[in-house]
This record gives structure tokens, sequence and C-alpha cells, in this order.
């Protein structure tokens, strides 16, 4: 086998299944084959497991794995097609070891001389002369040229349309961004009208408390100064005749008994009179809605954190983990990523912080390589960050005020067709910030748990303290 030919063999062999191009960045399935990185990634999705696109196993995603010496070997076949390739275009010669090409084979595809033409060499071969070979080929190549046209018209036309659809694509994206502002807007008018109405009730409750307090301090003027009427008449009868004082007693008594010492009234506001009803909340519809079940990805964990059974729980260890190597693996800061991956939708979830004094909860785009997952802010992260007071949120809207209370629990919402990511502190159920951006690729939860041994929770869908729809 010649050398082009082994070349060509190789080329073969190194192409992603998926792409149909040299393997990029390849992993291996436990199935044995492999694929780019990338393209298995989309291929996948979102989901746990994925049949291989070349034999229809049913893969594992967390037993993926990356496959550096491939990707060496797949350098040095691309350095070996590219010198075969100048070899190639060298100047062509007619001349062979024994004399001048006058044939072509046409079996092999060859010049030969007219000694290489004899039987032992090319026996049974249909050997032609040069210019008569040379015509038949001319001949062949007008009607391959004229399928060749026909292919690159089919080709431009496909071209078009998938130009149209693209341009339809984005009047689609368009129109529902569209709806989507309308239905914020709407929410909002609805919203403020609620505020101003849960302020009037409040107004009416404060009128109704003012006048019942007023009531009850009428009430006790006049019940103090019968008091005092009586504490007189009790003095005055010490200067009175026996006769004279016992003549009054019987007024006295009656009107002593008669006296009722009036209620002393509560002023204490109906917090049901004015609160939101929560079932009409823009927070309580989000959760309702698009809450989705997070997990976390022990092979993305850095090796000092201890990720629980259920992958919901991560805490940082004193001492590194003996644990296997992994082309996900954090190795510059304690980060975990989480599962699902996102590449399209709204989707919410939340997470328990606690008292951690630093902590850092976002998104990150799923594939970061080795190179990114060293450092210790990678780039394609949206994230929030507590610093103990305060929080770190460079990159969000630029109107955000530092706040200085601390969260316990924290809601993520994601739109990612909007390309939004929302955070919220949930005992409050106040928004934080909101990053704005573009998403062109899949993207995935992101934590941080800083130098602290306490852990972050992920909650579950049944967790949630409102009922999903």
């Amino acid at each position: 086998m010649s050398r082009a030919s082994v070349s060509a063999r190789l080329q073969e062999q190194f192409q992603c299944h998926i792409c149909l191009c040299d393997l990029q960045t390849p992993v291996t399935t436990e199935c044995g084959h492999n694929f780019c990185f990338y393209c298995l990634q989309t291929y996948v999705g979102m989901q746990p497991t994925f049949s291989c696109p070349t034999c229809q196993h049913r893969c594992q995603v967390m037993n993926l794995a990356a496959n550096a010496q491939l990707r060496d070997m797949i350098e040095m076949a691309q350095q070996l097609h590219r010198q075969t390739g100048d070899r190639k275009g060298q100047k062509v010669t007619t001349r062979c070891a024994h004399g001048v090409s006058a044939h072509f084979c046409e079996d092999d595809l060859q010049l030969v001389c007219h000694q290489c033409a004899g039987p032992e060499s090319h026996n049974g071969h249909q050997v032609t002369p040069i210019a008569q070979a040379a015509a038949h080929h001319r001949e062949r190549f007008r009607g391959i040229i004229k399928s060749l046209k026909i292919q690159v018209k089919e080709v431009q036309e496909l071209r078009s349309f998938q130009t149209g659809r693209t341009q339809a694509l984005r009047e689609q994206v368009e129109a529902q961004r569209r709806e989507l502002t309308s239905e914020f807007e709407q929410l909002n008018r609805f919203l403020d009208r609620e505020q101003q109405a849960a302020f009037s009730r409040l107004k009416d409750e404060e009128k109704d408390i003012k006048q019942r307090l007023s009531e009850n301090m009428v009430a006790l003027e006049n019940y103090i100064s019968k008091l005092r009427g009586l504490v007189g008449h009790v003095v005055a009868s010490r200067t009175l005749s026996d006769a004279e004082m016992l003549s009054t007693v019987q007024d006295f008594y009656k009107s002593s008994k008669s006296l009722r010492k009036p209620a002393i009234f509560s002023a204490q506001l109906r917090r049901e009179a004015y609160n939101f009803p929560l079932q009409y909340s823009a927070l309580q519809k989000v959760i309702q809605q698009f809450t989705v079940n997070v997990i976390l990805d022990p092979e993305s964990a850095h090796p000092q954190l201890l990720v629980s059974e259920d992958k919901k729980c991560v805490t940082l260890l004193k001492k590194k983990q003996h644990i296997p190597g992994s082309f996900k693996r954090f190795t510059s800061s304690p980060v975990v990523l989480g599962y699902p991956y996102f590449s399209s939708g709204r989707h919410f979830w939340e997470v328990k912080v606690g008292e951690k004094p630093e902590w850092a909860i976002g998104i990150c785009k799923a594939n970061l390589f080795t190179g990114a997952r060293w450092s210790s802010v990678p780039q394609g992260c949206w994230r929030i960050v507590w610093q103990g007071d305060c929080f770190d949120v460079s990159g969000a809207d630029p109107n955000f005020q530092q706040k200085a209370t601390r969260a316990s629990c924290i809601g993520v919402f994601l739109d990612y067709e909007l390309g939004e990511v929302s955070f919220y502190s949930m005992p409050e159920k106040s928004h934080i910030c909101t990053f704005r951006d573009t998403f062109t690729e899949p993207v995935c939860p992101y934590f941080y748990l800083g130098l602290h041994s306490e852990p972050l929770t992920l909650c579950s869908a049944t967790d949630s303290r409102w009922p999903l729809l």
C-alpha cells in the first residue's frame, strides 16, 4: 500500500462521525468510539445518558474520557497528510525506470513505458496510448464537470434556503422577544396596581385604627373624670354632719357600682390586610412553572470538594482526596458544576448557602476546557459572589446597588433565549441583580464554595415552598 493511501486511510479513521471532520479535543465513550467534545456535547444535550452515534450503545455522560494520546496521533497524521500532498503537487514526469512513458494503464490509472506495459506488470490490463487515454478522460471530465455544476447549483439553492431559514429564525426570535416584553410589561403594570391597592388598604387600616384609638381615649378620659367626681364626693363628705353625709350615701354607692372601666384597644395592624397575594407574584410564577431538578457533577469537582451520594450537597475538606483525574475537573479553586446543561428555555433552581461567609453561584459555559478550569474566575461565567458583607456582581446591571443583607438561600432564573440570568434572595423573595448576554452554546450551573467548610445544598423540585404547576 502506498504512503498516500496510508495517509488517506488515517485521515478517515480520525474523523468525527458526527461532524465528519478531523476530531477536535477528542473524547472516548465507554463503548470505545471517539468524537469531538463539543459535537458530542451538542448531540447529548441535557440527558445523563445517550446512544452512541456509531454503534447505538447506551452510554453514560459521566463516563466520557478525554483522549490526549489520540489527539497527538491526529496531529501527526495531519502532518503526514500535508507532506504527501506536497509531493503530489510536484511536477509530473513522463519517464519511468525503463524509458519514456508512452502508454496509460486504465486499471492502475498510471503512465507506463512500452516495456512496463508488457504482460509481467500489467497482464490482462487495459493499456492504451497516451493520446487516446487523454482524449477519453477529457471526455469523462466534461461529464463530471456537468454533474459537479448541477451539484453546485443544488447546494447554492440549499444555502439560499438556509439563509431564508436564518432570517425566519431571526424574525421568530424578535417576535418572541416582543411577546415576552409585553408579558413582563403587563405583569409589571399588574404589580403596580397591586402595590397602589395595598397602599390604599394600608391607609384605610391606619385611618380605622386612629379612629378607634381616639374613641378609646375619649372613653378613658370620661372614666377618669367620673373617678375624680367620686373622689371629690368623698372628700366633701368629711365636712358634712352625720345626717347630711348619710343622705348622700345611696347616690354615691349607686354611682360607684355603675362605673365600668373601658377596655383598652389593642392597635395592631392586620398584616394580611395588605400583603401581596403570593399567587400573583412574578417570582412565584417563575418558581411554579420553571423549577428544575439540578444535581452536582462529581467529575468536575475540585479534589477538596466532597459531593454527597445524592449529588445535592457539597462540602470543602481540609485535604485533597485521591480521586481519578478528569478533563472536566477544576484544579485551582473549590468549584463544582451542575447538571443538566441548558441550551434553550427558562429554568429556575434554589441553593441554600446558610451562613457561609464566602461563596459564588451562577452559570458558566458547559464546555470549559482544562485551561479555563485552572482559573479561579474562568471566562464564560455569569455569577454573583458573597464576600462577607456585600455582593460582588461584576458585569451585571450597571444600576445595581450594593446590598449588605445576607441571604441564606439564593434563587437562580435563566432565560436562555432572552440572554438573561437573574438572582433572588429567597427568604425575602427580592431581586438581587440580572446579567444580560447572548448565549450561543450550552451552559450549566456553577458553584464556588470559598475557603470555609460550611456546605452548599441544592433544593429539590419537591422542596419548593410553593406547589408546582
